[in-house]
């Protein structure tokens, strides 16, 4: 077999349809967030505006976290010399869980590299631990959790977005005695909706299953300490194991669960995505932790972040630009071609400093390609001008240049 052939063309398939990524070379400016550096194909360097980030309150330049990590650098050194199980437990991961576990009101709370391994890792150990699983799965749900419920190697059924009456005939033709284990969203990050939580608690009681919520886009933002929709709607005891990140409202990176003590156990004890896999840096534990009890205390940043939020989606729809329903932070822009979305993206950063990555296919489905804007608190007025300015600059020249319809 011509393997090298083969690799190419995976890849011209790609760019064929308009979705082949191409990375940014960024350098964001501490303290000037959300100012980065871009460093084009030529070389040439100068100022952007990032419009984004998943840092959605500007949290890895806040100071506590920076010097937290460093001290813990000076502290202890770089790397935490192995896995948790042996050598790789520092002081440091202890006080980051219980800070965790405090957060969502839980028993207790584990680490992993990321969110998406904490959904893949603790999803697919659940498989293990209920002989008989059925694992009952939003359609929408990150594809972090989709590998999990397939490595649980369970029975699994696969409920259209956010219907609960279809939940619920899943639900009811399921044997009763089978474990179950409902898996959902709060913030759906692509489209901006948020899960049924209090009416999906209702069914697991009724129908004996164990509730399963990704709050990744969550965490950090809403509730009165920021533990996500779960502490906002007043039903974190409801929620059995709830999954967060640390790599996006907190500013830093990993991944956790929270739950009672009997199933954190269980996971840290079986699952091998946490079992093989090297802790995280102590200074990235450090930092993790000093942002989570800085946001516990500033409420003030999660209101500033949804009025900026509203702001943006009201200035760009008066501008007679497609913003696509949404009810939370994310600010997505219809586009509705792959090609287009790309040379939109690519037309503002080169000419106008605006950098908005496309999000395409497989990541939305065809047809529904857009701009995902995430604004934070530090997005000024002036910056929100900037951004409409350029959209009405490049959008119709994109247009006939791609020869795409506007949408």
């Amino acid at each position: 077999m011509d393997y090298q052939t083969a690799f190419q063309d995976a890849v011209r398939r790609v760019k064929a349809e308009g979705r082949y990524r191409v990375f940014a070379d960024l350098l964001r400016r501490k303290g000037e967030f959300p100012v980065a550096r871009w460093r084009s194909d030529e070389g040439k360097v100068r100022d952007v505006t990032v419009w984004c980030s998943n840092d959605y309150l500007g949290m890895g330049q806040v100071p506590c976290v920076v010097e937290s990590m460093k001290k813990a650098i000076d502290d202890v050194g770089s790397g935490a010399g192995g896995t948790r199980n042996i050598s790789g437990t520092t002081h440091y991961h202890v006080e980051l869980e219980r800070s965790l576990a405090d957060l969502h009101q839980k028993d207790a709370a584990l680490l992993f590299t990321s969110g998406y391994i904490a959904n893949e890792a603790t999803l697919s150990t659940l498989g293990k631990i209920l002989p008989g699983l059925i694992m009952f799965s939003d359609e929408l749900n990150h594809a972090s959790m989709i590998e999990g419920v397939k490595g649980a190697r369970c029975e699994k059924r696969i409920w259209r977005h956010n219907d609960l009456e279809h939940l619920e005939e899943l639900l009811a033709a399921a044997p009763a005695d089978a474990p179950k284990v409902i898996a959902f969203e709060s913030v759906y990050s692509m489209d901006g909706d948020i899960g049924p939580l209090e009416a999906v608690c209702d069914l697991a009681d009724k129908y004996g299953a164990l509730t399963y919520l990704d709050e990744v886009h969550a965490v950090g933002l809403y509730g009165l300490r920021g533990a996500g929709i779960a502490e906002r709607e007043g039903l974190m005891d409801r929620i059995d194991i709830i999954e967060g990140t640390l790599g996006k409202a907190f500013g830093v990176m990993g991944g956790y669960i929270a739950a009672d003590g009997a199933i954190v156990d269980a996971i840290r004890s079986m699952a091998p995505g946490f079992i093989f896999t090297t802790a995280l840096p102590p200074a990235l534990a450090a930092g993790a932790r000093a942002s989570v009890e800085y946001l516990k205390a500033a409420h003030h940043l999660r209101e500033s972040h949804q009025e900026r939020a509203a702001t943006l989606k009201a200035r760009l729809a008066e501008a007679g630009y497609p913003v696509m329903e949404s009810e939370t932070h994310i600010v997505p822009i219809k586009v509705g071609d792959p090609v287009l979305c790309k040379r939109i993206s690519d037309m503002l950063l080169e000419e106008h400093g605006v950098y908005v990555q496309p999000i395409n296919y497989p990541t939305v489905p065809r047809g529904t390609e857009r701009l995902r804007l995430t604004p934070s608190p530090l997005h000024d007025d002036g910056m929100f001008d900037q951004l409409i300015e350029a959209l009405d600059d490049v959008w119709e020249r994109a247009c006939e240049q791609t020869g795409v319809a506007r949408a």
